[in-house]
Parts: C-alpha cells; structure tokens; sequence
C-alpha cells in the first residue's frame, strides 16, 4: 500500500510537463497512479518479473506516456531519463541518493519512502537500508539536497498470543529465516513480547 502521507507530498507537484522517474518501481504501482499527472513517467526495477508485469500493463491500459525498464537503482546513472522529479516507495540507499542528485537539477524533488531503522525493530536487526532521521538528513545534505519534508509514519501491531504473533508475520517467514531474523523474532515473542513495528521515513528534499 502506498503511504497516503507520501502521495500529499507528490499532489501539490505540477507534473503536466515533467519526466517522473520512479526508482524500485516494482510492477508499477506509484508509476500508474502519476501516468496521468506527467508527460512521462519511467519506472525502473531489477526484478524482470516486475517490469515485465508492468509493461503488460502498461500496453492493456495503451498509456503511451508510461515505460518501465530493467535496471539496477544502485549501479546505472539516471541522467540518461532526464528526469524533473524522482520518487521511490521503500527503495532507497546512500547509491541511490548520490545518482538522484546528480540526475536532478537545483530545484527539482526528490520525494520517497524509506526504511527507518525501528522497521521490524522485533527482529533485533535493522535493514542495511534502513535510516534514522539525522543519518537521512545528512546523507542528503551531502549530496547537495534540502530536506523539506521529514517525519516518521510508524504503526505499531498488538496481539495476545504467540500465535497471533507468528500470524501476523506469515508473510515474511521465508525472507526471515534466511537472514536469521525469524528465529529472533520467535525468541522475542517467546519472551512475552506482542508486538510488530512498521516504521518508515517519508521525505521531500529539494536539489540545491
């Protein structure tokens, strides 16, 4: 689900005339919904699934101005699309912002939603793409943005049982165990803990 938080920042953007890059596109989610907002929108995303989902898409609905290709956000450049604004939902790294700015020219936004650092804080192991606020801030301060919009968007589950617990997170079991979070987060409900954190960073920065 895309963050509402999120889109009100993209609403007030006068998009008729611009070139949207939208970074970690997935199948294209945040793209089809500002397709109709922008002159182009360019989604871009390693998993070829994905893309290929959101091409057929793109074709069945004949959105001439929508264009999805694979790449990877941390290796290519973006100058290339030519972008006036970049979003990104939950895909974002320090490589990431470096290419933004670069890509952007003073003025322009870059607007998205990151990992926070208390992101599944229950697993006792933060995501290597996850921030806190002053490290997100500076990290785009140093490559030249003004951060103008900052805050945490958190929402906390409670449950009764250890049940409850394991049901909630059935969806991540298989990505957790293989990176041992799953058996922390046994432990932790094990240890009478009942709760599960979603904790993301939504942010607008100005190119300087």
């Amino acid at each position: 689900m895309l963050s509402p938080k999120f889109l009100a920042l993209l609403e007030p953007e006068d998009l008729k005339d611009k070139v949207v890059l939208d970074v970690g596109c997935g199948a294209g989610r945040l793209a089809f919904r500002l397709a109709p907002r922008c002159r182009r929108v360019i989604g871009i995303d390693r998993d070829t699934t994905a893309i290929a989902q959101a091409q057929q898409r793109a074709a069945a609905e004949r959105l001439a101005n929508a264009e999805f290709s694979v790449a990877d956000a941390e290796a290519v450049e973006y100058d290339p699309f030519a972008p006036q604004l970049i979003a990104a939902h939950l895909c974002m790294s320090d490589a990431i912002i470096a290419r933004c700015a670069r890509a952007l020219a003073p003025g322009e936004y870059l607007v998205f939603v990151a990992f926070h650092v208390d992101q599944w804080q229950e697993t006792g192991r933060p995501s290597r793409f996850a921030y806190d606020e002053a490290r997100l801030a500076s990290v785009l301060r140093e490559n030249g943005f003004i951060p103008e919009h900052l805050e945490v968007e958190r929402e906390v589950t409670r449950f009764g049982t250890v049940q409850e617990g394991l049901a909630a997170a059935a969806g991540l079991e298989d990505r957790w165990k293989a990176d041992s979070r799953w058996q922390r987060y046994v432990e932790f409900l094990e240890r009478g803990g009942r709760t599960l954190t979603r904790s993301h960073l939504i942010v607008k920065a100005r190119r300087r």
